[in-house]
């Protein structure tokens, strides 16, 4: 059997696996009566906390496909200035790009020295070079996001705070700027400036949700916009969201606490066979450098790799939560 028919087979049972996947990830219709039987609920409840939260689920299935459109709807390159943007880290379209071709040409210089394949370091230089900075840019935004979500309550209760002292809308948002630091404090203070160059606040909140692109801070963009059309108690409602950010932001914790021994388990078990390989590459490079001359057993490792990251994918499914 030669090497095009070993990939062609390995091809036949990926593909079989992958339509095995979507068939027993495809929704279960008791999770669709669940959710219809708690959509009644948030319909017909008199609760002020359970309407609010059917508020924000609203406002979250309505958002979803707009921030998609604008995170992608130009181009990749607008996109990829759009997440490192959200970073706070000024970092710029060149430096990305000189980080990525510099992890590329050490990684291939690396793999080349210690094995003498060409093209096994330039598709590893390629790996490497293109995921190691998209997952630090993303490690950088989810950082960045927790951490405004965790002061966004502080934020709202001040904002109450000032709305209900007598204060505009207006100069409570720029008190929240002075007193909250960290994250809230920088965007609160971008709001401000553009609603001080004669941007409108809806146009000036409206911006930063995009940028931000959480479902906390959309919610409390439409409130606004709600309260300014109809009118209303815009403190209550106000006091009402930050009460469920902080009940949503305890419940995250829980769930971070009861779900970690999986993610450990997962981590070490998708991460042993790398270090022993390496290990093992290290100390006795005759012993395994088979691997990287060998035409079998280069699709064996290559096998092994798509196997182990669809265990890793599967694991972090199992063990990833969305409240």
């Amino acid at each position: 059997m030669d090497i095009f028919t070993l990939a062609l087979i390995a091809a036949g049972i990926m593909a079989l696996m992958v339509l095995g996947y979507a068939f027993i990830a495809a929704p279960s219709a008791a999770k669709e009566s669940q959710r219809r039987l708690q959509a009644v609920r948030f319909r017909h409840s008199q609760d002020a906390e359970t309407k609010v939260e059917s508020q924000l689920k609203k406002a979250i299935a309505a958002r979803k496909p707009k921030a998609h459109k604008l995170a992608g709807s130009g181009s990749r390159v607008q996109a990829l200035e759009l997440r490192l943007d959200r970073t706070g880290k000024g970092w710029t379209l060149t430096q990305y790009m000189y980080a990525t071709i510099g992890i590329t040409l050490a990684v291939m210089l690396i793999i080349y020295m210690k094995s003498g394949s060409l093209i096994l370091g330039l598709a590893l230089g390629i790996v490497f070079g293109a995921g190691i900075p998209h997952l630090v840019v993303g490690h950088f935004i989810k950082k960045r996001s927790n951490a405004f979500t965790a002061k966004f309550p502080d934020a709202i209760e001040l904002l109450v705070r000032g709305l209900r002292s007598g204060l505009p809308v207006t100069e409570t948002l720029a008190v929240v700027a002075q007193e909250i630091p960290g994250p809230v404090g920088i965007e609160f203070k971008s709001v401000v400036e553009r609603i001080k160059i004669g941007r409108t606040m809806e146009e000036a909140l409206q911006e930063t949700a995009d940028k931000l692109n959480t479902p906390e801070f959309s919610f409390f963009c439409i409130t606004l916009a709600i309260q300014r059309e109809t009118g209303g108690n815009l403190a209550e409602t106000l006091s009402n969201l930050a009460d469920v950010l902080r009940k949503r932001g305890q419940m995250k914790l829980k769930i971070k606490a009861m779900s970690s021994e999986s993610k450990a388990s997962a981590y070490i078990v998708g991460a042993l066979p790398f270090i022993v390989f390496a290990m093992i590459w290290w100390i006795n490079p005759d012993y395994i450098g088979g691997f990287f001359v060998e035409e079998r057993l280069i699709i064996t490792g290559l096998g092994g790799l798509v196997w182990m990251s669809i265990g890793v994918f599967i694991m972090a499914k199992m063990v990833s939560f969305e409240i």
